[in-house]
């Protein structure tokens, strides 16, 4: 089966004192609820080896701050139109509620849809 990366999301998140990222209650919710309403897969990932010197490291890209980390999600659709389909299922879920502060700066969060380029 062709599977399609529909929608890719990178945001900054301040890190908390004991070390887990301020999202990490943010996370486990959204799971539940796109995989329920047809997402074939989740992840969010935290940046683990960042300081490169090659190419622009992920940090200058997106102008983190000392003390934040980067963290990446993504969920994986059968294709665009079925995004779509489980997004307006998503957004209507009463369970998904924003808090009113997010717990990273929206400004610097990325997004958008990609279609898969290799399978291997």
């Amino acid at each position: 089966m062709s599977r399609r990366l529909a929608l890719l999301i990178s945001r900054v998140a301040g890190r908390t004192t004991n070390g887990s990222t301020a999202s990490s209650s943010l996370i486990s919710c959204p799971i539940k609820i796109w995989r329920e309403h047809g997402a074939l897969d989740y992840k969010e990932c935290v940046g683990d080896d960042l300081n490169i010197k090659m190419g622009m490291p992920f940090p200058r890209g997106i102008s983190s701050k000392s003390g934040e980390t980067i963290v990446s999600a993504y969920i994986v659709y059968k294709s665009r139109v079925h995004r779509d389909r489980v997004n307006a299922k998503v957004m209507k879920d009463k369970r998904l509620t924003m808090p009113k502060k997010m717990p990273f700066d929206v400004k610097r969060m990325l997004y958008g849809g990609f279609k898969v380029m290799v399978d291997a």
